[in-house]
């Protein structure tokens, strides 16, 4: 079993989600988080003054799955996520191994409690 974690723009997470459905991804997890990668931030103008965003607001996806939906999650989110062929700030995307699931509900455990 894997978690997979995602960090992307906003605006799309209503396509990743249309489309891990599509692909049989059950449920996930949507926080609304800041932060900033390479492009470290950028500057606007607020009624004449300008001032710097350090941190980006972002949506961090978490998606608990098994072993061989990886790479089919990964792609699918890679390329609803990719803007105008790729640019800087487009996410991340994180693989961890998880070690143990249980649904509380049934206390079933494993791929089961998926």
């Amino acid at each position: 079993m894997k978690k997979i974690e995602a960090i992307i723009k906003p605006f799309k997470l209503d396509e990743v989600k249309d489309e891990l459905n599509t692909i049989g991804v059950l449920g996930l997890t949507v926080s609304e988080v800041k932060g900033y990668g390479r492009q470290k931030g950028h500057t606007e103008l607020y009624r004449g003054a300008e001032f710097v965003v350090e941190f980006i607001p972002k949506v961090k996806l978490e998606i608990a799955i098994t072993d061989e939906q990886v790479d089919e999650v990964i792609e699918v989110i890679s390329s609803a996520c990719k803007i105008n062929g790729g640019k800087i700030g487009d996410g991340k995307i994180f693989v961890t191994s998880l070690e143990q699931v249980v649904r509380i509900r049934t206390g079933e455990s494993g791929p089961e409690a998926l």
